[in-house]
């Protein structure tokens, strides 16, 4: 059976399985230029966590099976994507008379970057040639906009290569990056809700002068707010509109496990509705390979006094979901096996419909969920009546 089968049918049995395994059972398993193998490994790639990402590379890095330097380009291109690069794959083995590169990164701030992966420093490259590169793709316009070079090597032990950079003509347009850093960088954007974090980890992998710091702490203090706001989580989900979220003797890390738990539970049901497979973009956003399917997460524990369930509905989640087909808004009850995934054509239809919020960082519309009878219905406080939310019940599995 096929790779992408396999792991459609059974993915518990293709997460057991190695990464050499892996690509012994993708397409015809000869992992070259243009194969079946190649074809079928980068699309399971696109598909699973970022955590089996970084094991994956771990294992290249510390045992040097057949190919597997190969295997550790494309997921070093995979970790580009999951930064919201637009990637062109390189090849596995250079031609004659052709620009070689592992990856082309372009970014949505119209940079582009040449990756260069290398699992060791322990011999010297040839900076020239991969400057010759970068130029002759810009000469037959492949690339546009400022380009740089990003070597990202296996080890964190470079200060040869280092050195080799700092001492040549190419110091202020190559950068390098360790494979486990990148895999930190994308695991950072995963955690965090702003969009903002994106765009400047993306900045930070450009070259840039650091005499002055300014930008660096920028970049650190944006993330560290951003993570901070998500570990004291009562929840950012809820955004200040609900009147308490603390839960008697759990600790903040304890509500952030819970609800990340939640969240799982919810992305796997809907894959199961769907039929597909979902990655983070974000902590609540998340998306399949392609970028269509789409889906914002919120989460409410049950509230005794006042209404049931409290959720805020970001402007930035409704822009992300706007581009998506399908598209979710997808409510989360902390004590019950069910969620709500709501359409964002009908979260469209609505929104006149429902009270706002304006805090410091955003003006965002109120979200409420309440129990009549047996049934759940979505307060509307400025239309004639309540939308009912039974047609958009999905069942989640038992823990």
């Amino acid at each position: 059976m096929p790779l992408i089968k396999l792991w459609n049918a059974n993915p518990d049995t293709i997460s057991e399985m190695s990464i050499e395994q892996i690509v012994a059972t993708a397409g015809d398993g000869n992992l070259k230029d243009g194969s079946s193998c190649s074809g079928e490994l980068r699309e399971y790639f696109s598909q699973i966590l970022s955590d089996k990402i970084k094991a994956y590379i771990e294992r290249c890095l510390t045992s040097s099976f057949v190919k597997s330097g190969l295997v550790l380009q494309d997921l070093v291109n995979e970790l580009g994507r999951r930064l919201d690069y637009n990637v062109t794959n390189g090849r596995y083995q250079g031609i004659v008379n052709a620009a070689g590169f592992d990856g082309i990164w372009e970014s949505p701030e119209n940079r582009t970057i040449i990756a260069e992966v290398k699992t060791t420093d322990t011999y010297r490259i040839s900076l020239d040639t991969i400057a010759g590169y970068r130029d002759r793709l810009k000469s037959e316009n492949r690339i546009s906009g400022e380009a740089s070079i990003l070597i990202v090597v296996g080890r964190e032990d470079t200060g040869e290569l280092e050195a080799q950079v700092r001492g040549s003509k190419h110091a202020w347009d190559i950068r390098l990056i360790s494979a486990d850093s990148l895999v930190k960088l994308v695991q950072l954007k995963e955690k965090s809700d702003s969009q903002d974090t994106g765009r400047k980890i993306r900045n930070l992998l450009n070259p840039v002068e650091y005499t002055r710091l300014d930008e660096m702490v920028d970049v650190m203090f944006t993330a560290a707010t951003d993570v901070e706001a998500g570990a004291i989580e009562t929840a950012i989900d809820e955004a200040d509109v609900a009147p308490s979220a603390d839960e008697p003797g759990l600790s903040a890390q304890e509500l952030k496990a819970l609800r990340q738990r939640k969240r799982n539970e919810i992305v796997q049901a809907i894959e199961k509705n769907l039929q597909t497979k979902l990655i983070s973009k974000s902590r609540a956003l998340h998306w399949d390979s392609a970028h269509k399917t789409r889906i914002a997460i919120a989460t409410s524990k049950h509230y005794d006094s006042g209404y049931p369930y409290w959720y805020a509905y970001h402007p930035q989640w409704d822009e992300f979901l706007s581009d998506g087909n399908p598209a979710y808004y997808v409510l989360g009850c902390m004590d019950l096996p069910i969620a709500f995934a709501i359409p964002r054509s009908k979260m469209k239809e609505i929104l006149p419909h429902l009270s706002t919020t304006a805090t410091e960082r955003e003006k965002h519309w109120n979200v409420n969920i309440v129990q009549e009878g047996e049934k759940f219905v979505l307060l509307l406080p400025k239309a004639s009546e309540n939308m009912q939310l039974t047609e958009y019940q999905v069942k989640l599995a038992e823990s």
